[in-house]
């Protein structure tokens, strides 16, 4: 059902001063830097060689600015099929933030909270 973790987000007072020390001073590679219809950006750090990345949204640990009202998981999760993955957890009393999967440019998405109320987020890629 779930194939790997995709994203770690981690909330940044400024993108662009973020991005400078991640890539700068600690050696991680830009791998997305998409703006969004809402003035935000969608940028993304990751290591090379690993697929895992890391989202430098803005905000405050804890107050995420949300973008099309929502706001990202602290943890994103990638599945083939977001809506049956939807449909699976939720039959089993996982909580969405998000009534169905949104769909996005280039994904499909689905908000959860786990049992401390962490934000977590399913995603399939729509993109090949």
């Amino acid at each position: 059902m779930l194939s790997k973790v995709a994203y770690v987000t981690l909330f940044v007072n400024d993108q662009d001063k973020a991005l400078d020390f991640y890539t700068d001073v600690l050696g991680f590679e830009k791998r997305a830097d998409n703006p969004l219809p809402t003035g935000t950006r969608f940028l993304t750090v990751g290591l090379a060689g690993q697929d895992l990345q890391i989202v430098l949204w803005p905000g405050t640990h804890g107050k995420a600015k949300p973008t099309q009202g929502l706001v990202p998981g602290v943890c994103t999760f990638e599945t083939s099929d977001c809506r049956k993955t939807f449909e699976t957890l939720k039959a089993r009393g996982v909580e969405f933030e998000t009534p169905q999967p949104i769909e996005q440019p280039v994904a499909w998405v689905a908000v959860l909270r786990d049992p401390d109320g962490n934000r977590l987020m399913l995603r399939e890629n729509r993109t090949p």
